[in-house]
């Protein structure tokens, strides 16, 4: 008799083990993909997570962005948007739950034009326009700058008030372009072509734009406004958009800033480093002069009447000594025109012994006379102009001396220290006493102190 066989138990899963190997299974498969569809029911997280529903006509899936890759997203997400979501699916196994992890995000056609703006700069860079060999350096103390933006934008208003604070003389030439839309890359490389036709107006180009979204900023990332930029013969400033963003016509032009006033202050830094050096320079050169002026105070404090005119003593016989060393020279100038004078008159005789001696000696006794006499005067007229200065500066000096007040009764009293009394205060009963006269001197024994 056959033997049968005892029926063979199911497998029986755990609910758990069943959906780690669903999402095991789902995770293996679906690691990396963009999926398309509509933001509804956004819910930002105290935690920073932002979880939401992506969801098209016929189907929805649940989609968590943690917050590391949430605060690097480049616009602020809301119900309605139409995006690209690139991650992985994964089964929430605490609801048995399918979602996706997200790790980026975008507006629905920023995809394309980041696939636009990689292939362009690829292409540029193999080019060698963004290299740093062929940036030119910007002129440190511009006169005049080509701004190119539109002139109803908060951008100009912050340009201008940059450079009215930091560079009072600075000009900007405006060329008024749109900063967005399909005429925004034609409008700028215009205006970028129309300056360097008029290169003598200004001294570089400012290409100026706030932020925005990629679809605003998409002009700037033009290859025909690119090549404008790189074959300018001014140098060209670009500060397009915020810090975080970049656009082509960063990478081609001389200097990229982050923001349109942070592109103010790099244009006028050396000017305003100028103006902060000349301003200590100021402060330093004030310091030095109360200082000096105060070591002359001090100086001239610790003068006493006989040092005075001790000084005044030395500037005149300084002057005296001066005289008479002209007088010196003089003589001596004089002695030796003589000499020579007299050394031609031999020579010029002895040449002329033969032809009429006695009339070409007279003609020469002559000359040598007037030379004589027109040297005796000048020497007594330049001794006569000297006399007459030291006479004044004499006068001057009798006149500022304290003596000649002396020689009008007045003294001079000094304490016992020799220190020049001004003041009954300053005395003592008892105390000994010098007073200085026109002649001589007495000294005398405080015997009364009257106050004042």
């Amino acid at each position: 008799m056959p033997v049968k066989e005892a029926p063979v138990e199911p497998a029986v899963w755990t609910v758990q083990t069943l959906v780690s190997e669903i999402r095991q299974r789902v995770e293996g498969k679906y690691a990396d993909l963009w999926v398309a569809g509509e933001i509804s029911n956004l819910r930002p997280a105290p935690s920073g997570h932002v979880y939401f529903t992506l969801k098209d006509r016929d189907a929805q899936l649940p989609v968590v962005l943690f917050r590391r890759q949430a605060q690097l997203l480049r616009f602020r997400a809301k119900d309605g948007d139409e995006v690209h979501v690139r991650g992985r699916v994964s089964v929430y196994e605490s609801r048995g739950q399918l979602q996706l992890i997200a790790e980026t995000m975008e507006l629905r056609g920023a995809g394309a034009l980041q696939l636009a703006f990689d292939r362009l700069k690829a292409r540029l860079l193999a080019e060698g326009l963004f290299e740093a060999a062929r940036k030119r350096p910007l002129p440190a103390f511009p006169k005049c700058i080509g701004l190119i933006t539109s002139p109803s934008g908060a951008v100009l208003q912050d340009i201008l008030r940059i450079g009215r604070r930091r560079h009072a003389a600075l000009n900007l030439l405006i060329y008024p372009a749109a900063m967005q839309g399909v005429n925004c890359a034609g409008q700028v490389a215009a205006g970028v072509r129309w300056f360097n036709r008029n290169p003598g107006r200004v001294d570089l180009i400012l290409i100026a734009r706030g932020g925005g979204s990629a679809e605003d900023l998409a002009g700037f990332n033009d290859e025909a406004l690119a090549r404008t930029i790189a074959g300018s013969a001014l140098p060209v400033v670009s500060a397009v958009g915020h810090e975080t963003d970049f656009t082509i016509a960063d990478f081609v032009a001389d200097l990229r800033a982050p923001t349109p006033s942070a592109a103010a202050e790099i244009i006028t830094a050396a000017q305003h480093r100028v103006e902060e050096r000349l301003e200590s320079l100021s402060r330093r050169a004030r310091r030095a002069i109360r200082y000096h002026l105060l070591d002359l105070r001090q100086r001239y404090a610790r003068l006493s009447a006989e040092q005075v005119l001790a000084r005044l003593r030395d500037s005149v016989l300084r002057r005296d000594q001066r005289i008479d060393d002209l007088r010196f020279r003089l003589e001596s100038a004089s002695e030796r025109r003589l000499r020579v004078a007299g050394q031609r008159l031999a020579t010029l005789s002895a040449r002329l012994h033969r032809q009429d001696l006695r009339v070409r000696l007279a003609r020469a006794g002559l000359r040598l006379e007037a030379a004589n006499a027109s040297l005796a005067r000048a020497s007594k007229l330049i001794i006569t102009r000297r006399e007459t200065q030291l006479t004044h500066a004499t006068v001057r000096l009798q006149a500022l001396s304290p003596l000649a007040v002396l020689d009008r009764g007045y003294a001079l009293v000094y304490s016992a220290e020799g220190v020049l009394l001004r003041n009954a205060n300053e005395t003592k009963l008892g105390e000994q006493i010098r007073a200085r006269l026109a002649i001589g001197a007495v000294s005398a024994t405080v015997t009364e102190n009257s106050k004042p």
